[in-house]
């Protein structure tokens, strides 16, 4: 594999080169053209009357246009548009248990509050995109406003509808490598099929496709050297930052051997803590990381199929029968289950040390040791120690989603058209993380002391006590390695069960023009079991545990939409239409709720049209919001009760729980967008788009980040620090954020687009080809979070993972070349000045603005005596641009480098 790998990178940077010179500014995979918006798309509804225009803004994107950058999924090929958030940077997935899943997020309000939907109906598996064949996506509405009237629950934010190809025709065979040129790494490499046939003379047809991805990923983290042990330390972003309380092999935090360190063969040598320690950390220095061995980009590998029939049963009716299967799995080193000792000098109250205690008439210690504590009047020790050779835990996972599909469309004799389709959707989620510590095996296992013979020996006697020597990195023997540690497991299933009913049509024809309307209705039912291994439900490890979930509910749903159109050929209404759609939701946990939505769209004169919608959107919670119990993780915060001697706050290492709560109440949203769209008669081919939008949630259902629970509580929110256990000397022990209703989410701003389409043949040149320009960007005005006691403005907020940043101002900018033969395109994507995390003081906390180019280059090979060939090649960060220092996972930055994939599809 490293040779291929080395040809790969050879090959890769001579291509990215070519791009860069030989596709000035133009270039666009001929099937790529709406990714950067073609005809501005107006499709929100259940509305299906032909030229019927809802007043929602909504973008199409096709396959190609997901194609640029060479994303590893849909997910993060959307994630590049300005409307969308990322859950982590362009190209990692992070290294929790929901690694590898690919969601999508609009507008920063949380994946939650975006609907995803397959063919309009919802699907199975959390809206994980990679759950769905890439090679299968015809293409995606993306739907930036309110559409809960249509849709349902969970549309706060906007819809994602993902188009199956349902009516391809023929073979297509591909397969494609990539790697991050500029290290070497990333390694990836993806196989593909299609293949569509029609039958029955044309009455019925039969789509397959597949795709296999295989990712190694990026392991460790200090590999890229402005992430890996990059840290908010002593109020400023700092490198080479590890923990200042524990040393691989073990370090004494307590009593006269306080700052000593064992070496492997049990002896003691002065600690080196760098240049600067502040709480848990120190700069420089020998502290341990877990960014030394835990993965950037989390290793994976996925396969995923999908299959759909239709049949015309009669002229009038057609079944369509579809399924749908994946699996993603892997497994790969993740963090250490480490013993946090307390900083040197750091607790001033005897008795009071955190650590691992360690008694003076220990067996493992020598007699060195021992006789300096015996003299020094002490009975031991606490330490601290990173675990990397005793319980570095490693994690296993496993996602499985398989969902079944039955649709009947049908046509009256009026016209009218009815459809009814019902689908049962199971996900499963398995995931195992052996190696961490067991409290009780590992209390015992410490306390090693001589029998009468001069044996190591537990003292405790436990049966099957194996004891265990902590002095020295390599220390710990297999065999008590084996009973100290176990393994944290969850085995868990989702089950989705919808069906609904529609008619729609035209019943009355008014002077201008048609009434349309749709009528319908759904059952869901979703229901979760997570069951955890046995001694998880016994609370057996010291850190880390899953947790148990079960429960569901059931919701009845009543929709109605009409499309009116009231005036037309007038000198400023040319053609005004109204749309009105409601909803009646009951949700067997919450009761009833409605939504609603009235907007309408006016042609002022030829080719501007002005549109307007104010929408009621609701949002019940999710079965992990209302059932999920005690969630377990650890987080770094900067804690403001304490502060280092330049009054900056004292950085923690602090465990963080989680869990849900079933007496949510539904989140209720409004919200509005007004805006324009122009296609000038007079320059064909040229698309302009403005629309305002304001989304305002009340009881909005959240969990706090740790930092903002201590910086909440800090500015008085005296509810918040109820969930915060303090220690000793305001230290933080501990935060507890379950999903609360907070009291306000609220965010606006201005999405625009500007897309011109230019034919070469009236530059006068010959040839088929075109030109295509685009620019989209948006601007967010504001976005806030009020929990009732102060507000949080996030906006430039934006360089810190776990918070709910955005940029001031996102914009795409393409320009690209499309033909039959070659196409091509050059993207910029820039991102405005902001805040690494704006609610902290730091004080190198401005991150500058930033543009990153991606290039895309395709040929057609047609051949007449055999298959036709495209290759392409794509490549993102084509300059290798470096992140900002620290932006480890940072939704906005890539920290990959340059990436350049390389591929062909054959075509039968």
């Amino acid at each position: 594999m490293s040779s291929v790998r080395g040809r790969l990178a050879g090959s890769a940077s001579f291509f990215a080169a070519a791009v860069s010179m030989a596709v000035p500014a133009f270039a666009q995979d001929a099937q790529s053209g709406d990714e950067q918006g073609d005809v501005i798309i107006v499709s929100s509804s259940r509305i299906d009357a032909a030229g019927f225009d809802a007043p929602t803004p909504t973008v199409h994107l096709d396959q190609g246009a997901l194609s640029v950058g060479g994303r590893a999924n849909v997910a993060a090929s959307l994630a590049d548009l300005p409307q969308f958030r990322a859950s982590t940077s362009p190209q990692t997935t992070g290294t929790n248990t929901s690694a590898g899943q690919a969601p999508v997020d609009l507008r920063g309000l949380g994946n939650n509050r975006t609907l995803v939907l397959m063919d309009g109906r919802r699907f199975s598996s959390e809206n994980d995109l990679n759950t769905v064949p890439s090679i299968m996506i015809k293409g995606l509405d993306v739907v930036t406003g309110g559409a809960s009237a249509a849709w349902g629950s969970g549309a706060v934010a906007g819809v994602v509808n993902i188009q199956i190809d349902n009516e391809y025709e023929g073979l297509v065979l591909g397969a494609s490598a990539g790697l991050s040129t500029s290290y070497g790494d990333d390694f990836e490499y993806r196989f593909e099929g299609k293949y569509g046939t029609s039958f029955d003379g044309g009455r019925g047809h039969f789509v397959i496709g597949g795709e296999y991805y295989d990712s190694e990923g990026v392991i460790p983290k200090v590999d890229r050297p402005r992430i890996g042990r990059w840290a908010n330390f002593n109020g400023t972003i700092t490198p080479d930052v590890g923990y200042g309380n524990m040393a691989y092999g073990g370090l004494i935090t307590s009593g006269v051997l306080a700052g000593q360190a064992f070496n492997a063969d049990g002896s003691l040598r002065d600690y080196d803590y760098g240049y600067a320690q502040a709480g848990n950390f120190s700069a420089g220095g020998e502290g341990p990381s877990n960014d030394d061995f835990s993965p950037l980009v989390t290793p994976q590998r996925r396969y995923s199929g999908l299959a759909s029939l239709t049949y015309e049963i009669t002229p009038s009716i057609q079944v369509t029968a579809q399924v749908r299967h994946s699996r993603m799995y892997n497994n790969y080193i993740w963090f250490g289950d480490n013993i946090q000792g307390d900083s040197l000098g750091a607790n001033p109250n005897p008795g009071e040390e955190r650590g691992q205690f360690i008694s003076v008439d220990n067996a493992f210690l020598s007699q060195g040791i021992r006789d300096q504590l015996i003299a020094a009047g002490e009975d031991g020790f606490y330490m601290g120690r990173a675990n990397r050779d005793l319980s570095y835990s490693y994690i296993d996972f496993e996602r499985k989603t398989t969902q079944g599909t039955l649709a009947f469309d049908g046509t009256f004799a009026n016209g009218f058209r009815w459809s009814a389709y019902y689908s049962h959707g199971e996900y499963q989620n398995n995931i195992d993380t052996p190696g961490f510590l067991l409290s009780e095996n590992f209390a015992n296992a410490v306390d090693a002391v001589f029998d009468g013979n001069g044996n190591i020996v537990c003292r405790s006697g436990a049966e099957g006590c194996v004891p265990v020597n902590l002095f020295g990195y390599g220390s710990p023997s297999a065999d008590a390695i084996d009973y100290v540690t176990g393994t944290p497991s969850q085995r868990s299933k989702t089950k989705l069960d919808v069906g609904g009913v529609s008619l729609r049509g035209e019943p009355v024809t008014l002077p201008a023009g048609e009434v349309s309307f749709s009528i319908g209705g759904e059952i869901r039912h979703e229901s979760v079991n997570q069951t955890v291994g046995a001694l998880d439900a016994a609370d057996a490890f010291r850190t880390f545990s899953f947790s148990s979930l079960s429960g569901g509910y059931t919701v009845s749903e009543g929709f109605a939409e009409v499309a009116v159109p009231l005036i037309y050929n007038t000198p400023l209404l040319q053609q005004l239409n109204l749309n009105a759609a409601a909803r009646y939701s009951h949700y067997s946990t919450t009761g009833g709720i409605w939504s609603w939505k009235i907007g309408a769209t006016n042609e002022f004169f030829p080719g501007f049209v002005g549109r307007v919608t104010r929408s009621r959107d609701i949002r019940s919670a999710n079965l992990t919001e209302l059932y999920n119990t005690q969630t377990t993780g650890y987080n770094t915060i900067q804690n403001p009760f304490r502060r280092n001697a330049d009054g900056t706050p004292i950085s923690e290492y602090v465990l963080s729980n989680g869990g849900g709560n079933p007496n949510l109440t539904p989140e209720k949203a409004n919200t509005w967008t007004v805006g324009a769209t122009y296609a000038p008669p007079m320059v064909p081919g040229l698309n302009l788009s403005l629309d305002y939008y304001n989304i305002d949630i009340d009881d909005v259902i959240d969990t706090i980040a740790s930092q903002d629970v201590i910086t909440r509580c800090y500015n008085g929110n005296a509810a918040l620090c109820d969930r915060i256990d303090f220690g000793p000397d305001n230290s933080i022990q501990r935060t507890v954020s379950t999903y609360v209703n907070l009291a306000n989410y609220k965010t606006d701003g201005i999405d625009g687009q500007i897309d011109y389409k230019l034919p070469v043949y009236k530059l006068g040149f010959d040839g088929n080809g075109q030109l295509h320009f685009n620019v989209k960007g948006t601007w967010v005005n504001s976005l806030t979070i009020d929990d009732g006691e102060s507000t949080i403005e996030y906006v430039r907020s934006q360089g810190y993972t776990f918070g709910d940043g955005v940029p001031k101002w996102r914009v795409n900018a393409t320009a690209g070349y499309e033909s039959e033969g070659i196409s091509g395109l050059i993207r910029a994507r820039y991102i405005s000045p902001g805040e690494f995390n704006s609610s902290l003081d730091i004080t190198n906390n401005h991150i500058g603005a930033y543009t990153y180019f991606d290039g895309q280059l395709s040929f057609n090979v047609e051949n007449d005596s055999g298959p036709d060939m495209e290759l392409y090649i794509n490549a993102s960060n084509l300059f290798n641009k470096k992140p900002p220092y620290g932006s480890l996972y940072s939704p906005y930055y890539d920290v990959i480098g340059r990436f350049v994939s390389v591929g062909a599809r054959v075509k039968l």
